[in-house]
């Protein structure tokens, strides 16, 4: 399989409906406890940054790409959605209780012509993060803040909490060099962290065994998380080639 792109996703991807959609925009619910946030897309988040300053520890596309897989994972998780051979299927339109989860199915459910699951990573990719570090924010898990010189700042989403930021890293990495199973949060974020390639960073130091472990955990995962996980690594393995060659 090409692992970029094909031309067809890339012009299908462009023709999806693209109109700005309102983002509630309530204050922030207060520091967070150190309980995990139970949303998929969020605790990779964390794990994509360092937990002190917000910085992240991927490049752009494979975050970019990871959190749209991580919001649709999501989506699977509750219900609503599966995938098979490279393809999204709905199965459940009933909203969410979430809003940008419901925003997610809403968009996928009334683009009924584009199914192709390396389509809608594309497609959600390119607004993910924000919709992401939004949803965060109003959680009162991170909080925005300016770095870097005034003729070229960008925002970084710092945690305002470190322990809950450090947690989903800190638990992953030790189930995985433990040798232990993992429920379906840490599995999905073991294969996010595997197919964007942040595990190098995950598992710095470990034995191969460690790394055939956490391959053999994802492998063996239900069919269609496979399924948008194969398709997710595909994306980001053509994004790091591009780079590359650049």
């Amino acid at each position: 399989m090409n692992p970029a792109l094909g031309a067809a996703d890339e012009h299908a991807a462009s023709h999806v409906r693209s109109e700005p959609v309102p983002v509630p925009r309530t204050a922030p619910a207060g520091t967070a406890s150190a309980a995990r946030t139970g949303r998929i897309a969020d605790e990779f988040f964390f794990m994509c940054h360092d937990d002190r300053t917000g910085r992240p520890r991927l490049f752009d596309s494979a975050l970019a790409h990871g959190l749209a897989a991580g919001l649709l994972i999501e989506l699977y998780y509750g219900g609503r959605i599966t995938f098979e051979r490279g393809h999204v299927r709905v199965v459940d339109i009933r909203p969410p209780q979430d809003w940008l989860q419901h925003l997610v199915l809403d968009r996928i459910a009334t683009e009924q012509q584009h199914t192709t699951t390396r389509v809608w990573l594309a497609f959600l990719g390119s607004s993910a993060y924000e919709q992401v570090a939004q949803r965060m924010w109003q959680s009162g898990l991170v909080r925005p803040e300016q770095a870097g010189p005034f003729w070229r700042q960008r925002t970084l989403y710092v945690p305002t909490d470190i322990n809950t930021a450090a947690w989903s890293w800190a638990r992953l990495s030790q189930h995985l060099r433990n040798g232990r199973s993992l429920n379906g949060v840490d599995l999905a974020l073991a294969g996010l962290a595997l197919h964007t390639q942040l595990d190098t960073t995950l598992l710095d130091g470990a034995s191969p065994a460690v790394r055939s472990h956490l391959r053999r955990l994802v492998e063996q995962s239900w069919p269609p998380l496979r399924d948008l996980l194969a398709d997710l690594g595909s994306v980001v393995g053509g994004a790091v080639l591009s780079h590359r060659t650049s």
